[in-house]
């Protein structure tokens, strides 16, 4: 079972811990392969649609997460860090509908192995605002709520991912 940990560190920081019940290689592939990012991607209710996705040291991405009542939320960013199956580091900003983008910050993922587990520590900095930094967090929490349930399917009995 996971454990989620939020800790605020700044008023421009955010950092979140999490243990997930499946092997490093699978929790990573989780986060860097848009099939399986379609499955667990958003709080729960959203849907995921990709636009273009390359997770790649330079790679870019853009997806829309689509809310429960139809609003699109539009992501972009580029993978300025991949290092298989340890580390990700990516910019993140939202776009409006005029196509501008929200001030830019950068996440940055670990994933720890523990025997068959794995322990995840997303931190993404700098926020303009508090406000906008607790809405990350409760979004970011949502989302690892359901790639838990995903992986729980994903990394079960048969599965042919993992490590």
């Amino acid at each position: 079972m996971a454990q989620a940990n939020s800790t605020v560190t700044s008023e421009r920081e955010l950092s979140i811990t999490r243990w997930f019940d499946a092997p490093r290689a699978l929790v990573f592939e989780a986060w860097t392969d848009p099939v399986h990012l379609g499955r667990w991607s958003g709080p729960e209710g959203f849907t995921f649609k990709p636009d273009y996705f390359d997770a790649s040291p330079g790679g870019t991405y853009r997806f829309c997460l689509r809310d429960p009542g139809g609003t699109e939320h539009w992501l972009r960013g580029v993978y300025r860090e991949v290092v298989v199956p340890e580390r990700l580091v990516f910019t993140h900003a939202w776009e409006d509908g005029a196509g501008d983008l929200s001030p830019e910050t950068v996440v940055t993922i670990t994933f720890a192995e523990h025997g068959r587990r794995t322990l995840l520590t997303l931190h993404q900095a700098e926020f303009t605002s508090v406000s906008s930094r607790d809405g990350h967090a409760d979004g970011w929490s949502g989302s690892l709520d359901c790639l838990e349930r995903y992986l729980a399917e994903a990394g079960g009995p048969g599965s042919s991912s993992g490590g």
